[in-house]
């Protein structure tokens, strides 16, 4: 019986319009490709209190979660994970222009020149819909 996937929670904190996004450090698994904030889940941790963790451990932003945008079992090489993306928003107004160690507020229609793992498909598909239907 293959292992169990590991559990996965992201934040995918939008503000104004744009997304808290980071690149992957050299020498992580996935290194140099986009992220948002987010790792994994400790023994007992929901996916959205480990996603909230994460995102304040990763940037220094404190956010609430708004709802679960997408979950995927997603097969890379290295093992299997179980993605829980919540969508989020920052607790207090973050300055758009500013960068959290590492991680910057990149415009939606910024997200689609962005190199995200395969494992992300399914939530930028999520995010382009919204977006387009609250363009209309």
């Amino acid at each position: 019986m293959p292992p169990k996937p590991q559990r996965i929670g992201i934040a995918v904190v939008r503000q104004e319009g744009c997304y808290l996004v980071g690149t992957r450090r050299t020498g992580t698994v996935l290194s140099g490709y986009a992220e948002f904030p987010g790792g994994k889940c400790h023994p007992g941790e929901s996916d959205q209190a480990c996603a909230l963790r994460e995102c304040l451990e990763e940037t220094g932003v404190a956010c609430r979660p708004r709802e679960l945008l997408a979950k995927t079992v997603f097969d890379y090489d290295y093992g299997a994970v179980e993605l829980h993306f919540w969508l989020c928003e920052p607790v207090r107004p973050q300055s758009v222009s500013d960068e959290h160690r590492g991680f910057c507020w990149i415009p939606f229609g910024d997200l689609s020149e962005l190199d995200f793992p395969e494992g992300n498909a399914a939530v930028l598909a999520e995010i382009s819909r919204r977006e387009s239907e609250a363009a209309q």
